[in-house]
């Protein structure tokens, strides 16, 4: 499988490949730890568009098309750069607060994982 080298070519491809088949269209992220890549994919099953990276600020061009795809398939309209970022903010203030309650609900406390425990 052909990877796409660069991010706007990507970007626009997959646009497209969503404009003329919204329904079959599907993008898929996937991250690799154990190589440290992130490849992103958007296909119809007849293309496949992939570009992968191993670079960190790169995730802010992957919040741009999760951006786009959210707007996509919500409204069906293209959105404005300022209606992108504007998503992206509140998509990242959303991944904040659910770490915020994720790790305070994980943290002390004498729920079951404290259970039988001796203190001291």
């Amino acid at each position: 499988m052909v990877y796409i080298e660069d991010f706007n070519t990507f970007y626009q491809q997959a646009e497209e490949l969503h404009r003329k088949q919204p329904l079959r269209t599907r993008y898929v992220v996937k991250y690799k730890h154990n190589e440290g890549r992130l490849v992103l994919k958007v296909t119809d099953d007849v293309l496949c568009l992939k570009y992968q990276t191993d670079q960190q600020i790169d995730v802010k061009k992957m919040e741009k098309l999760n951006s786009l795809f959210f707007v996509l398939m919500a409204r069906g309209e293209h959105p404005t750069d300022q209606e992108l970022m504007a998503t992206a903010e509140q998509l990242g203030n959303q991944s904040a607060t659910a770490a915020a309650t994720s790790s305070k609900s994980r943290g002390g406390g004498s729920g079951a994982n404290n259970k039988g425990r001796r203190k001291g």
